[in-house]
């Protein structure tokens, strides 16, 4: 992907910004950690998959855009994830914008579901946007400003089958989002849910992207193209500049017409 300029819009409130997002190195992560280095942000993400997140950060470097850093930590490990994330507020001074990104939507059955794999889902694609939130509402509420946004899934509305547990944290994700909006708005700190759809991630392609599903997917759309990444970053862009203040409380699907 070149780092080329768009003709997409520009953000001037998110010039110097303090963003935090998780699972940064691919796929959506990916894409939005270029978004906002592009858009002047001062980006910080998560991942453990080092040779990609460091290709990123080399990558935005030398386009001219403001380097992210890149902190390896596994989310499903609560310590190193509090540990992580005052390491980046200390890096960035706070952070203005949370993104929670970091999911893992490998197919399974329920029959083959046990108490373990249960915990293991649970503890990437739910758990982590809980302490990401914990560990950086101090410093928005000190600021009395902040918006934060959770990744969820029309899976759950589909609804999707053959991932029970992954739709199940999507939907939870929701009513996280809600309650959060609502507890944290007294403080001016904004909470919003971004559901994509089938979005065309090189991991995608590589794993059920096929012709077929691609034919399926198309035929359940309004519109008859792929959703991409960058799709899904412009729409996480608008939810965290000042152009959303008075939103907060929503979730928004990007699905291209699929729900």
């Amino acid at each position: 992907m070149s780092e080329t300029t768009s003709i997409f819009a520009s953000y001037p409130s998110l010039k110097d910004r303090a963003v935090l997002i998780t699972g940064g190195a691919t796929g959506i992560g990916e894409s939005l950690v270029r978004h906002f280095a592009r858009q002047g942000a001062r980006v910080a993400f998560f991942d453990i998959q080092d040779q990609p997140a460091q290709a990123l950060v080399a990558g935005l470097a030398a386009a001219g855009f403001p380097a992210p850093l890149y902190f390896p930590c596994d989310l499903t490990d609560i310590s190193a994830l509090r540990d992580s994330a005052q390491q980046a507020q200390q890096a960035l001074g706070t952070i203005d914008v949370l993104v929670n990104n970091a999911a893992n939507d490998q197919r399974h059955s329920l029959e083959d579901v046990t108490s373990e794999s249960f915990d293991t889902s649970i503890a990437i694609n739910l758990k982590p946007q809980v302490f990401m939130i914990q560990s950086v509402l101090p410093a928005m509420r000190a600021q009395s400003s902040g918006s934060i946004i959770n990744m969820s899934s029309i899976s759950w509305m589909i609804p999707s089958t053959g991932l029970p547990l992954y739709i199940a944290a999507k939907a939870a994700i929701v009513g996280l989002t809600r309650t959060m909006a609502h507890e944290l708005g007294p403080h001016n700190i904004r909470v919003n849910a971004v559901l994509p759809g089938a979005i065309a991630t090189e991991k995608q392609r590589n794993l059920v992207y096929t012709p077929e599903y691609k034919t399926e997917i198309h035929a359940a759309q309004a519109l008859k193209r792929d959703i991409l990444p960058d799709d899904v970053s412009r729409l996480v862009l608008f939810l965290a500049a000042d152009d959303s203040s008075a939103i907060t409380n929503q979730s928004y699907i990007i699905d291209g017409g699929w729900v």
